[in-house]
């Protein structure tokens, strides 16, 4: 199929997905937690998604290489992979998947989808009502536990494996995909550190963090999960989020006055809950929240927490935490942050806040991060690419980058006088002539 046609497919997806909109986001809300304004906004996305790589499809083309003699043409050529296989969480079902179907498909591919156990029914629905029009087996969904995914991945026609999720598994499909070759791109965890240096806004910097450890409840691989002050503010910014984090309102996802919504499930609940104990256990201090919340309604509440006094031995910075638990470490300076946060075997993105160019730039030279945000945390452009480094994965989604992982780069030598080469058999008139 043209590119340009893939183009018009593309945005007749973006076009669905919006008039879908009410519907898909109460999906989601209803099936994953997340308060509907999230989902809606998670919708948003998508389109703007398809559309960006619509756009970037049509333009899509190689390069013309140097010939190496006269009368001869060498170019490349983009082709795609073929049956790409896509894994796909909870937190983000729909984001994350587009993320994968929308550069996949503009490359020429056909796609199998795997949605989490948890959050099929939005994934379903987005199949159904805005992946319908297009050709028939180029968007496939199957649903399922690990056994499926695990089907995806050994099966030899799958060409590509994109998962999101976590390093433990992640580590366990790429093992089995190189067995036969296929290739991966991993978007695997992290525990991403968040610094506030002594010149930091605080009427913006405290919001800002809240609403980057706290967004979806914590079930963001990217939040803020390591917190760094600097001595000189750490009191009143502790003061000021503790505050803060009093009027962030839990309850149901369809209320318009949810900030904050449940756990997507009994087992993340136990997990967050035992991480905490844990970490107080070993010392850590409650400033806000720290426990259940059943009175928020049904559902795994658990109250937005800020933990006090921690060390980097504590479970809350060396084990990833999805759920709403802001640990906060002090430090003394600028340069002790910056080293503490470079401290982790993830390398999945990192926050900053400071007006201060020489602090922002060694902060992003030392910290190994895909994503590097100073003032305004998390936020993604389509048009730049999105990936961690170490073990928070490989490869890159979004951008032009997000295409060619689903690629083929082609060389093509074409010379237009057809000759004898005098570098062809035989070798005797070559030897006779060299000397000695």
């Amino acid at each position: 199929m043209p590119a340009v046609e893939r183009a018009r497919l593309l945005h007749d997806v973006a076009i669905a997905l919006r008039a879908d909109r009410a519907r898909l986001s109460e999906l989601l809300t209803r099936e994953g937690g997340k308060p509907r304004i999230e989902n809606l906004d998670e919708v948003e996305w998508c389109a703007a998604c398809f559309d960006y790589y619509a756009e970037i499809a049509r333009n899509s083309h190689g390069s013309s290489v140097p010939p190496v003699a006269e009368h001869q043409i060498n170019f490349t050529i983009k082709e795609p992979l073929g049956v790409v296989g896509c894994i796909v969480p909870f937190n983000y079902p729909l984001l994350l998947l587009t993320w994968k179907i929308a550069p996949a498909i503009a490359a020429g591919n056909t796609v199998v989808i795997k949605p989490s156990e948890l959050t099929p029914l939005a994934t379903l629905r987005m199949l159904e009502q805005c992946l319908s029009h297009l050709p028939g087996g180029v968007a496939n969904v199957v649903t399922g536990g690990a056994a499926v995914g695990e089907a995806i991945v050994d099966h030899p026609q799958v060409a590509c494996i994109a998962f999101t999720g976590s390093t433990a598994v992640g580590t366990r499909i790429a093992t089995k995909a190189a067995a036969r070759l296929a290739r991966v791109n991993l978007e695997l965890g992290g525990i991403d550190p968040c610094v506030v240096f002594e010149d930091a806004n605080l009427d913006v910097a405290v919001p800002g963090v809240a609403w980057a450890r706290f967004l979806n409840a914590g079930q963001v691989c990217t939040s803020a999960k390591r917190i760094y002050l600097v001595e000189k503010i750490a009191a009143p910014f502790t003061e000021r989020l503790v505050e803060h984090v009093k009027t962030i309102r839990l309850g149901h996802g369809m209320h318009p006055d949810t900030d904050m919504g449940p756990l997507v499930s009994a087992r993340a609940l136990q997990r967050v809950e035992d991480q905490v104990g844990r970490a107080v256990a070993q010392g850590a201090r409650v400033a806000a929240g720290g426990r259940r919340q059943p009175d928020a309604g049904a559902g795994h509440f658990y109250a937005p927490t800020v933990l006090t006094g921690v060390v980097p031995q504590h479970p809350v910075v060396c084990e990833e935490v999805f759920g709403p638990i802001a640990s906060i470490q002090v430090v003394k300076d600028a340069e002790e942050a910056i080293a503490m946060a470079a401290r982790s075997e993830y390398g999945l993105g990192a926050n900053i806040y400071t007006s201060n160019l020489t602090w922002a730039m060694q902060a992003m030279t030392e910290i190994k991060a895909g994503t590097f945000w100073i003032n305004d945390p998390l936020t993604d452009n389509d048009a730049a690419p999105f990936g961690g480094m170490r073990k928070s994965g490989m490869g890159r989604e979004l951008g032009e980058e997000g295409l060619d992982a689903f690629r083929e780069t082609k060389h093509v030598h074409l010379d237009f006088v057809p000759e004898k080469k005098p570098y062809w058999f035989p070798y005797r008139q070559r030897a006779a002539e060299i000397p000695g």
